[in-house]
This record gives structure tokens, sequence and C-alpha cells, in this order.
């Protein structure tokens, strides 16, 4: 189980800059993530984010809603 309070505080240490609002926004989004999404593995090599670079020392998640 998720524990929101936890959640909006890794978010606003880590994103300083965002506002309370977009800091719920965010944790609103991550709360409704539950059985119906799945998560898409791949590397960002694979991706082709020409759009969107990702450091080598990062990690990216994508997810992708499960057919009905």
């Amino acid at each position: 189980m998720l524990d929101r309070q936890k959640i909006e505080t890794i978010l606003t240490r880590r994103f300083t800059g965002a506002t309370r609002g977009q800091v719920a926004a965010v944790a609103n989004a991550i709360m409704g993530l539950g059985d119906e999404w799945e998560e898409i593995i791949g590397d960002a090599d694979y991706l082709h984010l020409e759009d969107m670079p990702v450091p080598r020392d990062r990690e990216l998640r994508l997810f992708r809603r499960r057919d009905a």
C-alpha cells in the first residue's frame, strides 16, 4: 500500500521548485496507478527518446494501461 504523505515528501524534496498543487497532482497520479497499469520494460536506447534525453545514470520507467 502506498503512503501518500511519503510520496508527497519525496516529491517535494526531489522537485524543490514545484508548487503544492503540482505535488498534489503528481501524488494523485501515483496513488491512482493500480492493477490496470503495467510497466513497459526497455532502456533509453531501445526507446529512441530524442525529445527526452535520459542520462545514463538515471532510471526511466514507462507504464501503459492494460487491455480490459
